[in-house]
């Protein structure tokens, strides 16, 4: 688990750097590299929450045993 929130930390991290390289050079918002920076920034962000939230989340609860559940109708 440790691996995981650490990787997902990293990379909003490294996101919201490419984020804010990206707007502090914005300009008139046609350069191609600039826009690629916003959605790269974007999606590292997103990427980097969301793999250490499952993370946590996964330590935090009980496993689920569905074998021992009886029936469901």
């Amino acid at each position: 688990m440790t691996a995981f929130v650490v990787l997902g930390v990293i990379g909003a991290i490294a996101g919201l750097a490419l984020l804010g390289i990206a707007i502090r050079n914005r300009g008139d918002g046609e350069d191609p590299r600039n826009n690629a920076m916003l959605i790269g920034g974007t999606m590292l962000t997103a990427f980097g929450v969301v793999i250490a939230g499952f993370a946590i989340a996964y330590n935090a609860v009980e496993p689920l045993d569905m074998s021992t559940a009886g029936a469901a109708r």
